[in-house]
C-alpha cells in the first residue's frame, strides 16, 4: 500500500479493481481545510481518462510494473506495434492507450514497455525526441529572436511553441514531459 502523496506521474496502482495510471498530479491546497491531490488518471485496460481528487493520506495498492526494452515499428490502423528487443515478439497497443504518447513516436524509436504480469499496460517515452517541423509561419523581417516564438507542427501532429528562427524542415528537440522546445537537432 502506498499514499496517494508519494504517487508521482507514470506509476500504476490498483483501485476498485482497475488498474489506473497517474498522467498528471498536482497538489492543491485551498484556502480552507487540508490538502487535495488533484489527478488525471487513465485507466490502462480501456484508456478512459478521469480528473479525480483525493485526500494526500488516502492509501492506494501500487501495483509492481516489469519494464521491456522496445522499439516503436509502425501504426496499423488505430493500433501501434512495438517489438521488444530481446525476443523481438511484436506487441500492439491501441491508439486509446497511448493518448498523450502517439504524439511523440517516429518510427524505429526506443521505448520501454510496461508489463504487469503479462499484460501490456503502456509504454514510456525517452524525456526528449528528435521531431521534424512539418509546418510553420516564416520568420518575420525585424522580428527579435526574443520573441514569444510561433506555434510549429510537428510531422507527428503535435504542436509545439517554437523561437522565431525555426522553419519547415527543421530537426527540433522537444521534452516529452511538457511538449517543450528544448533545442534544435
Amino acid at each position: 500500500m502506498i499514499q496517494t502523496i508519494d504517487l508521482k506521474k507514470g506509476m500504476v496502482f490498483e483501485r476498485g479493481g482497475k488498474l489506473l495510471k497517474v498522467l498528471q498530479i498536482n497538489h492543491h491546497k485551498p484556502g480552507k481545510g487540508n490538502t487535495l491531490m488533484q489527478m488525471d488518471i487513465q485507466d490502462v485496460r480501456t484508456g478512459s481518462i478521469v480528473h479525480t481528487t483525493m485526500r494526500p493520506s488516502e492509501k492506494v495498492e501500487q501495483v509492481n510494473v516489469d519494464k521491456k526494452n522496445a522499439q516503436y515499428l509502425y501504426d496499423e490502423g488505430n493500433t501501434a506495434v512495438f517489438m521488444d528487443m530481446e525476443t523481438y515478439e511484436q506487441y500492439e497497443i491501441s491508439d486509446e492507450q497511448l493518448t498523450e504518447e502517439k504524439k511523440y513516436l517516429v518510427e524505429n524509436m526506443q521505448v520501454q514497455m510496461d508489463f504487469v504480469g503479462s499484460e501490456l499496460v503502456g509504454i514510456e517515452l525517452p524525456t526528449t525526441v528528435v521531431l521534424t517541423v512539418e509546418h510553420t509561419e516564416p520568420m518575420i523581417k525585424g522580428a527579435t529572436i526574443d520573441g514569444g516564438g510561433k506555434p510549429a507542427t510537428m510531422s507527428t501532429g503535435l504542436v509545439v511553441n517554437v523561437p522565431a528562427f525555426i522553419k519547415n524542415g527543421d530537426q527540433i528537440i522537444v521534452n516529452t514531459m511538457d511538449g517543450s522546445y528544448k533545442s534544435r537537432a
